[in-house]
């Protein structure tokens, strides 16, 4: 079925609408591959079928990586860290935001055979808006990003893995909690969250007037895509409100750069974030809030400033390890965002060798 006519039956609402079935894949394309990678794997690109946090079925885009030897038919999904919140972030299309420790990590599991999935996450590369660091959402795209690669390689078991960093790890965190209810068939392996973002309502706060404003600023756009209560535009400063279109212009560095010496009162209206703006980034942004299904790797850099490391081992290791499934968390000493990654490429690809066996 054409991906127009997919969408109208989406949005008819008639009752062959549930043969629209998340993982259905709607496109297929042949993908290039960045030179790191193309030479380990062949690589499709992908628009296929997923839901909201509110269980309304949407789009989203992709990569399926097929390793060229060695294939054990398992499937590792790899979520990316922030790219933006613009259709051109989407890293399957744009590979200047396809990071390089993002090609690292996929090449260290492409060596172990693993099919990989790189899910742009929804709102990258398709019509609505990027609902950013709402992990609901993310994890639903990365866990049928599996669904829709069991859907082109028939060869490919139930097992899987998710893998993925800052934005990504978040991500994969929630994919870990929603897996019993939400994957079907799947049997999810284990879990690697790689610098997570993780405990808004302790971190957003702190946020305005440091470098990383422009994460904010993306967070709030990110809430108001999934609560109509929120009014995102409505809670900045004049001086912020005049940098919004670098949200639809550019990506990642161009949007922190925009609002990187902004004063607190230039950032935000009154100063600083309402408490219930904060109190809905929690309950959206939080890992960790339900019991997770799988054994987890949780890893973090000391040095990260983007996602603090007092916040992952002070805060986040202790709730995650007042559940019943084991956790071994890691410190990378010295470590940055992206070096924390490409670090303990090998170290994350024995621990999922560990999960497959």
């Amino acid at each position: 079925m054409a991906l127009l006519g997919v969408l109208l039956l989406l949005l008819s609402g008639t009752p062959a609408a549930a043969a629209v079935t998340p993982g259905l894949v709607l496109t297929s394309a042949v993908a290039t591959l960045p030179a790191e990678l193309s030479g380990l794997a062949t690589a499709k690109r992908i628009t296929y079928v997923t839901t909201a946090v509110d269980g309304a079925t949407i789009t989203a885009t992709g990569l399926v990586l097929t390793p060229k030897n060695g294939r054990t038919n398992r499937t590792v999904v790899w979520g990316h860290g922030t790219t933006g919140l613009a259709d051109k972030c989407a890293p399957s299309t744009n590979q200047s935001v396809f990071w390089p420790e993002a090609r690292a990590a996929i090449a260290a599991l492409l060596a172990r055979g693993w099919t990989v999935t790189a899910p742009d996450y929804p709102g990258l590369g398709t019509l609505a808006p990027h609902p950013y660091l709402i992990g609901a959402t993310a994890a639903r795209s990365m866990i049928d990003s599996v669904k829709a690669a069991r859907r082109l390689d028939a060869a490919l078991t139930a097992q899987y893995v998710v893998d993925g960093h800052s934005q990504g790890g978040q991500g994969a965190l929630f994919a870990g909690e929603l897996a019993p209810a939400y994957d079907g068939a799947l049997d999810l392996r284990g879990v690697a969250a790689i610098a997570p973002v993780s405990n808004a309502d302790l971190f957003a706060p702190l946020v305005p007037g440091t470098p990383g404003q422009g994460y904010l600023v993306m967070g709030l756009f990110g809430l108001q895509a999934v609560d109509p209560g929120v009014n995102a535009t409505a809670l900045l400063a004049n001086p912020a409100k005049l940098r919004l279109p670098v949200l639809l212009s550019g990506c990642l560095y161009e949007i922190l750069d925009a609002y990187a010496n902004l004063t607190p009162q230039q950032l935000l209206a009154g100063g600083a974030l309402p408490d219930t703006v904060v109190a809905k980034l929690a309950q959206h942004v939080n890992p960790g809030q339900s019991p997770p299904s799988a054994p987890i790797l949780l890893i973090q850099g000391t040095a990260d400033e983007s996602v603090p490391y007092d916040l992952t081992a002070g805060a986040l290791v202790p709730e995650l390890d007042a559940y019943d499934q084991p956790m071994l968390f890691v410190p990378v000493e010295g470590a940055n965002p992206d070096s924390a990654v490409t670090e303990t490429t090998g170290l994350v690809a024995d621990w999922i060798a560990t999960r497959f066996a």
